[in-house]
């Protein structure tokens, strides 16, 4: 069942809907009424800021939206980058946040998967700021 979505975008917004870049030439308020994927401009992640394990899986599952034509490639580098975060962090709130992920991805639902990676964050930020020698631990 569809609902209606509203989206409220400043003048110079963009919007992806369903691959497509919409750009607000001023003050506007879409309302989507059908089932379409979207992402907000306020939540794509520049590629110089994909610094991290976590902001790379961020940005493959971004690319989804932008880029549908390469999603396929998009999808087999976050399974990759998936792979070898799951081997990489120690930390049970991120392993059991990027399980999550996982199974958001598998179920289809991207949006899921970007909140719960952003939430994630934080703690990565603070994993990466320890000393090496701590870093192990967390």
């Amino acid at each position: 069942m569809s609902r209606t979505m509203r989206l409220s975008l400043r003048a110079g917004e963009r919007v992806w809907i369903n691959g497509a870049v919409v750009r607000a030439e001023r003050k506007t308020t879409l309302e989507i009424l059908n089932d379409a994927t979207f992402l907000l401009e306020s939540h794509v992640l520049q590629p110089d800021e994909t610094t991290t394990p976590l902001r790379q899986l961020y940005f493959a599952v971004q690319t989804t939206f932008i880029d549908p034509k390469a999603a396929g490639e998009a999808q087999a580098l976050f399974e990759r980058w998936l792979a070898a975060a799951l081997r990489t962090f120690a930390s049970p709130e991120i392993l059991q946040g990027l399980l999550a992920v996982r199974d958001q991805m598998a179920a289809g639902r991207r949006l899921d998967a970007m909140k719960t990676l952003r939430a994630l964050f934080p703690a990565e930020d603070a994993i990466l700021a320890l000393p090496a020698a701590r870093r192990s631990a967390a």
